[in-house]
């Protein structure tokens, strides 16, 4: 560590709160099962995207290899902040790998790098400060060029960090090469004849560099977790043929991405609308496409021999793929619908958006796999939020032609078939929520060209759909001697327990412990608990609850697994492997004693600097919601509970507390929206966070449309609305005794996390608004906590039968969290 780092380490220390932001670990000697093991190893073999190859991969036990960079030992293994904070028992890095894979390496270089990366150890900084790359080191021409005389084949590792809190940046180091990098590439190509470039990062990166010196493969090997150096020289060695698929589109240009200049505001419109990615793209620019959405190359080759009809609703594609390469190898056929209708086409349309893929078992030259994909027409509805086709908040299917492709990546695939749709179809029709009420132009193709158009701007009162659900006052009876297992029993109505609890349990019990994290209530690393957070809760046989971070891993203070990022499962295009692999996770989720976690995190990658783009899947919200859904069931199949986040539109970090996401009500709902409706239909989640920011103007937290009208009302979700980590203090422009945790409370957001009040800022919030005149009522704070102690029942009934009454959170003083 430099001097410099030694002195910011010790300031930061002395700072209280980001010392916090890391758990310390314990040194309990875990170690991540056999199955769980082999399973990370898979999927970040399955993460491996080859966007480059001359034949110079695969390589042998036989061929001598340089392998250069400092990444090659210190390597970035998951991105940072609360996703990536896991305690893992062990991380291979390249070098170990391809040493244990048996590679003949150049054993100078190797002393090199291990005794220049043992004198200069990389500072990683602290919360939001963390670096984006580590500094390359400078290299004499004459090493390298002696090392080309005794190697056949470079590689070059160039590593990326990502992270909470902050976005990439358009400088050196972070989304460009640095001078030291490019330094290094330039003496590495100009005395090797074959070169491997190996890319590790939590998001991507400007890959034009590629294009500019002689890089014989390239391979985007993202941040692999625990296992990520086997994973690297299992594709490397050729025991296994990459598979990977870009999950989203590497334009050429960063300049060149539709959401510029509309990102990183404190205000930020989303101008591009529905056109995100690779429907953006390839519908208006495919020349600046460096590299497709879906795109990966193979080892081997395959043909793909299909049909497609309709039955009934439904299109029907029969397949055939076949191994008609030398090596072994999967394959993901994808299917992509579009729309023609111009120039009588009332909404705009991409030239293709994705609606299914099948990825192949592993295949034998010569074996083929016969499948069959269908769909309903439905899945190609478009949003009408203008009235445009007379069907205003109706999804529809427009009158026209839906032309069906289908092949191995967006922009190779070929149509297959075309769809008829005669006579307009009303799918679903719903009610305008979370509209927009500030005028602005979205991109368009309405008329069959790109063109700018003005955003629908609502005039519902929201005012007006609260009058109309709010819920009675259950008059409070005091103490009963009724406990929570009663209502489980059918002793006792739940209402008749809540009737019990004062103002103050109500409120206790609206909120996890008011310790700042890592609460000595619950286990060791916990992100918070929840629950019987007070011995008067406790009393009333109300379980303390335990939560954890993830996606990544779980967050504990011991060792627990860590897995490969969620950018780089994007890349498998295999939910099933992450159903399995998740399963594993919640396994090891329930060891550790947790009952929530707080995963998996299912927003968009809507720009690629986006700090927390690691913790995402992908740019497209189907191939989005088949992980999300894969990772609920795991969890949750395992005996835990899952918290999908951050809801909604939570697609940048810059302004994360309270920045406004300005969108239109079809980008929601074909876009953002949609990943989460159908991980909330399909996987039943018990849990959903919030997320910080505003969506068209209201703070999430406190937004009774998209947690009360849509989640609830629309979708049919049943579970229980938290918070993300501390809330924003606000007041309602509606009702003059509603703010902040009252305004939580009536939008539908049952939990406040961790509880605490950092800067006291709403402390005493709901005490201020309760039986006020235009306040908060009594029925809705009881509604709301009531869905928690439902959750607890539901779930966890175990947990009411072992409930220490006495002791407090030693280390939490304030006088609310003190019996009485």
């Amino acid at each position: 560590m430099k001097l410099r780092h030694k002195i910011i380490a010790g300031i930061v220390s002395l700072i209280p709160g980001l010392s916090q932001t890391s758990i310390p670990a314990i040194d309990d000697g875990k170690t991540t099962s056999p199955k769980f093991k082999e399973l990370c190893r898979a999927a970040a073999r399955e993460s491996i995207v080859m966007v480059r190859n001359d034949g110079t991969l695969p390589i042998d036990k036989h061929t001598k290899i340089a392998i250069f960079g400092r990444c090659q030992i210190n390597y970035f293994f998951c991105g940072y902040g609360s996703g990536g904070d896991v305690k893992a028992p062990y991380k291979i890095n390249v070098l170990e790998g391809f040493r244990e894979a048996g590679a003949k390496l150049n054993e100078d270089v190797v002393k090199f790098y291990e005794e220049t990366c043992a004198k200069d150890v990389p500072y990683d900084g602290f919360w939001g400060m963390w670096p984006y790359h580590y500094d390359e080191f400078k290299l004499e021409d004459a090493f390298v060029e002696k090392a080309a005389k005794k190697s056949e084949v470079a590689f070059v590792v160039i590593g990326r960090s990502s992270g909470e809190d902050r976005e990439a940046k358009l400088n050196e180091g972070s989304w460009y090469l640095t001078k030291d990098e490019r330094a290094l590439l330039t003496q590495v190509t100009k005395y090797f004849k074959k070169v491997v470039v190996l890319l590790d990062g939590g998001n991507y990166m400007d890959y034009q560099w590629l294009e500019e010196y002689k890089i014989n493969s390239a391979l985007i090997c993202w941040q692999g977790g625990q296992e990520a150096g086997r994973a690297i020289a299992d594709i490397v060695m050729g025991l296994y043929s990459p598979s990977g698929k870009l999950a989203d589109t590497v334009a050429k240009k960063y300049e060149y991405q539709p959401s510029i200049p509309e990102f990183g505001q404190k205000k930020t419109h989303y101008i591009e609308d529905i056109f995100v990615g690779y429907r953006y793209f390839e519908t208006f620019h495919p020349e600046h496409v460096l590299y497709p959405f879906g795109f990966g190359m193979s080892y081997t080759t395959f043909s793909l021999t299909k049909s497609a009809h309709l039955v009934a609703n439904d299109v029907v594609i029969e397949c055939v793929c076949k191994n008609t390469g030398e090596r072994k190898g999967k394959e993901v056929v994808q299917v992509y619908y579009g729309y023609t209708n111009e120039p009588h086409g009332k909404l705009a349309h991409p030239v293709k958006s994705l609606v299914r893929f099948y990825k192949t078992k592993e295949l034998e030259p010569g074996e083929e796999v016969k499948f069959e994909i269908r769909f309903p027409l439905n899945e190609m509805a478009a949003f009408d939020d203008t009235g445009a086709t007379h069907h205003k908040d109706c999804w529809v299917l427009e009158v026209g032609t839906y032309p069906i492709y289908i092949g191995t990546d967006v922009r190779s695939a070929e149509k297959i078939i075309d769809v008829p749709v005669k006579e307009l179809v009303v799918i679903e029709k719903l009610e305008e929520a979370c509209g927009v009420h500030e005028s602005f132009k979205r991109m368009t193709n309405r008329h069959g060209k790109f063109e700018w158009e003005e955003v629908h701007l609502s005039k519902v009162s929201v005012k007006d759909r609260i009058a109309a659900q709010m819920p009675t006052d259950i008059p409070q009876t005091g103490d009963k001697g009724l406990k929570l297992k009663d209502v489980k029993e059918g002793k006792c109505t739940m209402e008749e327990f809540i009737a019990q609890l004062d103002d103050v349990q109500l409120e206790n019990l609206s909120r996890g412990n008011q310790q700042a994290m890592f609460c000595s209530l619950g286990i060791p690393g916990n992100a918070a608990v929840f629950g019987g957070i007070t011995a008067d809760l406790r009393y009333y046989g109300i379980p303390t609850m335990n939560t954890n971070d993830g996606p990544s891993g779980n967050r504990f203070a011991n060792h627990t697994t860590l897995m490969p990022i969620m950018a780089g499962l994007g890349a498998t295009w295999n939910d099933q492997l992450l159903h399995e692999l998740c399963l594993e996770l919640g396994k090891e989720n329930q060891a550790g004693k947790s009952q929530v976690m707080l995963a998996p995190a299912i927003n968009i990658h809507r720009n690629p600097l986006c700090g927390r783009n690691y913790e995402y899947f992908s740019e497209d919200p189907y191939l989005t919601a088949r992980y999300g859904v894969a990772y609920v069931k795991g969890i949750q199949e395992a005996g835990g509970s899952a918290c999908i986040k951050h809801f909604a539109c939570n697609n940048q970090e810059k302004h994360r507390w309270s920045g406004d996401s300005i969108v239109s009500q079809r980008a929601l709902r074909e876009i953002y929206l949609k990943v989460f409706e159908v991980c909330v239909k399909e996987a039943h989640p018990h849990w959903v966070m919030t997320s910080y920011n505003r969506v068209n103007g209201i703070l999430n937290a406190y937004n009774f449309d998209l947690i009360t009208t849509i989640l609830r009302n629309q979708w049919g979700f049943d579970g229980v609305v938290m918070t993300d980590w501390w809330i924003w203090k606000e007041k309602c422009p509606d009702y003059k005794n509603i703010k902040d945790h009252a305004w939580r409370v009536r939008a539908g957001n049952s939990l406040f996390m961790p509880g605490s009040d950092r800067l006291k800022r709403l402390q005493n919030s709901i005490f201020q608004c309760l039986h006020k005149e235009d306040g908060l009522t009594l029925g809705e704070l009881q509604r709301s906590d009531m869905r928690i102690l439902q959750y607890i029942i539901d779930h966890y009934p175990e947990r009411m039968d072992d409930i220490q009454i006495v002791m407090d959170d030693p280390t939490d003083k304030s006088e609310r969290n003190q019996k009485k």
